[in-house]
């Protein structure tokens, strides 16, 4: 039972945080139908992680650490994230102010996060020569908080991209996540000293950006109250 809650619950702790924080919360089932597609781009992103890690290896003279980095994981998971927000959440009727794209993209991507820990966690422990707990503890502070900072600057350009302009937003909505993400693997294997300081600097920024969003949001539901 321990464990499990190792493994899942640094996930829901950080999903509530933003769900909580947000002066007009997003339904509960449209939470938890977007967690749950963060679960299933778990399937698809196994197989192409797995498909151009044989690749890339087998044709070209690149280093293992690229490869796992910027040439697998990074532009195959951060994709089928931001193709939730764009397939799926956009066209919700609940999306409808700048501070749900956070909410959200941080939700999907912490439905992927959740699976993929329980994979490492339960299955990847004996290759790591550590015990399944020290696992999951060492990834709720690494990788858990890596993937919902990732989600949190990609709901922060998706956002401008719906809400402010479309312009290079999208692009950015990816490019962010999938730079962060690259950086983070590259690092977490040789000086994770280094990945945990990137991941560190982006909450600072991104809680900053959310805070923002906040206070525009406290603003509006001010003025909101005054008209009742």
């Amino acid at each position: 039972m321990a464990l499990l809650l190792a493994t899942i619950l640094p996930s829901i702790l950080i999903i509530l945080f933003f769900v909580y924080s947000d002066k007009f919360k997003e339904p509960k089932g449209e939470i938890l139908k977007v967690f749950f597609y963060g679960i299933l781009i778990t399937i698809p992103a196994y197989f192409l992680n797995t498909y151009l890690d044989a690749f890339w290896y087998n044709n070209f003279r690149v280093s293992e650490g690229l490869i796992s980095s910027f040439l697998t994981a990074a532009p195959v998971e951060e994709g089928l994230k931001l193709s939730i927000l764009y397939f799926f959440v956009y066209k919700m009727k609940d999306f409808n102010e700048p501070i749900d794209g956070i909410v959200y993209g941080v939700t999907a991507s912490l439905g992927f996060a959740t699976l993929e820990n329980f994979y490492y966690v339960y299955l990847l422990a004996d290759y790591f020569e550590t015990s399944s707990m020290s696992l999951a503890i060492l990834r709720s502070f690494s990788a858990v908080p890596a993937h919902a900072v990732f989600g949190v600057f990609m709901g922060y350009f998706f956002m401008k991209y719906v809400f402010i302009k479309k312009g290079d937003n999208l692009l950015f909505a990816f490019i962010v996540p999938f730079v962060l993400h690259g950086c983070y693997n590259l690092f977490a294997s040789s000086n994770f000293i280094v990945s945990l300081s990137l991941v560190i600097i982006s909450w600072i920024i991104a809680l900053r950006m959310f805070s923002r969003l906040k206070k525009t949001q406290k603003e509006k539901k001010r003025e909101y109250e005054k008209k009742i």
